[in-house]
């Protein structure tokens, strides 16, 4: 599995549900998860590429410069 570049993730709490999940891009502070979307997003990490889910749950995805890319002359078809 590919290693996240820029993203980490510690986990602390008991493991049956009330935990927090706090996740990091290049060592500053993205986001904290709690409770039942903690105990999600550890499913989801374990099961998929750590990078893409890192960057899901923190909204870090899409910038919303995609459409403009799609209507840049090069890639229009």
């Amino acid at each position: 599995m590919p290693r996240p570049h820029g993203f980490a993730y510690t986990a602390t709490g008991n493991g049956t549900g009330n935990g927090t999940v706090r996740i990091t891009h290049h060592h500053n502070h993205a986001t904290a998860l709690n409770g039942s979307r903690a105990a999600r997003f550890l499913e989801e990490i374990t099961a998929g590429d750590p990078r893409l889910v890192m960057a899901r749950w923190t909204g870090n995805y899409k910038h919303g410069n995609e459409r403009t890319a799609r209507n840049h002359p090069r890639n229009r078809r």
